[in-house]
């Protein structure tokens, strides 16, 4: 197959945990014939779905981990699957792509399907499934958001369209800082924030399951840094072996239809305790640290399912 990956700049990227650098080194293995472009170069053409990019060829070796042909200009229906898999901000430019790409479907497999990418981001799918998530409220006023932290005292303070930890705040019974915050937030941003209650379990990690097409396949367990509320592998998170639990399987188990029906294949989800609190669906990470812990080969599974789906 003809497979085009629309993600941010190749040459930086870490080999050894980058998951798309997985995926398309997986999909060379299998055969299929690799392009890479930038999302700044997607464009709509009179009519048609267009991307100035190059061939890619991948090998695991760092500084020297891709090959690209020249640039050139390709008609994207003539490819049989699109990754989308640029980094957040979820920002206009990146909802626009997904109305681009949208364009191309069903005739090329878009992956995960960009309507449902637009309309599903990380934070806000998880309001689907509210016997599943610590309690939780989306406001900008902040009004709203003092009445929450009198409910709940401890509490997780970030930004709606945020990714890899950055703008991620605890504020504890004793915190004095929220008008501040919130402050600093809306003086740069129009977007509301999300408000959590702090799960005291995040200190022992929190859990990244990986989801192919509806099913999971394997976690790790991200555990914070010392004097760090955050986990993110971004922000020195340590990542550990971990096995599914039972919650974990029942949390998957009431997700993962959704998840298929929508057609978002690979998905990463953040579980903190007993919770659910991310269903990450934009550029989900993870693969290379589970294959290592796991000696599960996660990206054959997730080119299985996309080889299924392409007949």
């Amino acid at each position: 197959m003809k497979i085009a990956f629309q993600m941010d700049p190749i040459g930086p990227i870490d080999i050894n945990a980058d998951s798309t650098f997985r995926l398309a080194e997986e999909a060379q293995a299998r055969g299929h014939e690799l392009y890479y472009y930038l999302p700044d170069h997607l464009s709509f053409q009179e009519g048609r779905i267009m991307a100035r990019a190059r061939t890619l060829k991948v090998q695991r070796v760092q500084g020297d981990h891709a090959e690209l042909g020249p640039l050139q200009l390709i008609d994207l229906s003539e490819v049989d699957v699109v990754w989308l898999r640029q980094d957040p901000p979820f920002d206009m430019h990146y909802i626009t792509t997904t109305h681009l790409l949208e364009r191309l479907m069903p005739g090329t497999l878009v992956v995960n399907d960009p309507f449902w990418v637009r309309n599903s981001p990380e934070k806000l799918l998880v309001l689907n499934f509210p016997e599943l998530t610590p309690p939780t409220t989306i406001a900008r006023d902040l009004e709203t958001i003092r009445e929450f932290k009198a409910k709940h005292g401890d509490i997780i303070l970030k930004p709606l369209y945020g990714n890899g930890g950055a703008g991620v705040f605890r504020l504890d019974e004793n915190d004095r800082n929220l008008s501040s915050l919130y402050e600093l937030f809306t003086g740069f941003s129009r977007e509301p924030l999300i408000v959590q209650k702090y799960l005291p379990a995040v200190t022992k990690g929190d859990k990244r399951v990986i989801l192919v097409d509806g099913e999971p396949v394997g976690a790790i367990n991200r555990v914070p840094a010392a004097n760090e509320v955050r986990s993110n592998m971004h922000v020195g998170g340590r990542p550990e072996k971990v096995e599914l639990t039972e919650r974990d399987r029942e949390i998957c188990a009431k997700i993962g239809p959704v998840l298929r029906e929508k057609g978002q294949v690979f998905v990463g989800i953040d579980v903190i305790g007993d919770w659910l609190t991310e269903i990450n669906v934009t550029s989900p990470t993870g693969i290379q640290e589970l294959e290592r812990f796991d000696g599960v080969n996660v990206a054959e599974k997730i080119w299985q399912a996309i080889e299924a789906k392409r007949g």
